[in-house]
């Protein structure tokens, strides 16, 4: 039996979303001439409000005004890794830190699933001790270039699951010989944590805390 601990990434383990946090540290450390292109970010997400975009171009429109039309892989990681060492010392929940230490104590292979891209989640990851990552991928032009536009789909709420299930098949993982944990604060992961053996709700907010109630997934509240 394979014992997979599934945790999504903000406002789970971190304190706070992380994706404004990294406009804020890429501005300030890395492009601060992009601070006239925020108010450009305001205007998405009233078109996302609006409903006149969806959540992926949204994500999309966001990270171009941020990092521009083409990424270079090399910088990107240089800024994740950056922004990872800031997440780490002042964004993780110290509860998070401690269950993931307690998974891996009992056997379990921690995995990070979060709608967050990979280009800096995989960074947290590491830092984290995390083993493995499914995230929201994007586009490569080839080795040393991305674009800013999602490859495939966005992983978020019943995309995730199928992030999920790709990823184990990738791996070999039958879900009958499989037994999940998953963690998520947030309702649109109702999918996943149907999808698990063991659902905890955590640090869940008012729509995820009436639904854990209705069907007896356990609450932790780190915060």
């Amino acid at each position: 039996m394979q014992r997979l601990a599934i945790y999504d990434m903000d406002k789970t383990i971190t304190r706070k979303a992380t994706f404004g946090p990294f406009i804020s540290h890429v501005i300030r450390h890395h492009a601060p001439w992009r601070l006239v292109l925020v108010p450009l970010m305001g205007l998405t997400s009233l078109a996302y409000l609006l409903r006149l975009m969806n959540r992926s171009q949204l994500k999309e429109w966001n990270l171009r005004l941020l990092l521009g039309r083409r990424i270079d892989r090399q910088k990107a990681a240089q800024i994740a890794r950056s922004f990872a060492n800031d997440v780490v010392a002042r964004n993780v929940l110290t509860g998070a830190v401690q269950r993931i230490a307690q998974d891996k104590a009992e056997g379990y292979r921690i995995i990070l699933a979060t709608a967050s891209y990979r280009l800096y989640a995989e960074a947290i990851a590491e830092r984290l001790g995390i083993d493995d990552v499914i995230a929201t991928e994007l586009v490569a032009v080839d080795q040393e270039t991305l674009v800013p536009s999602i490859d495939g789909t966005n992983c978020y709420d019943v995309e995730k699951l199928n992030h999920i299930r790709r990823w184990m098949a990738q791996q070999g993982l039958e879900r009958a010989t499989c037994h999940i944990r998953f963690y998520s604060d947030h309702v649109s992961d109702a999918p996943c944590l149907d999808f698990a053996d063991e659902a905890f709700a955590t640090n869940p907010h008012t729509p995820l805390r009436a639904l854990a109630a209705e069907r007896r997934w356990t609450v932790f509240d780190w915060r």
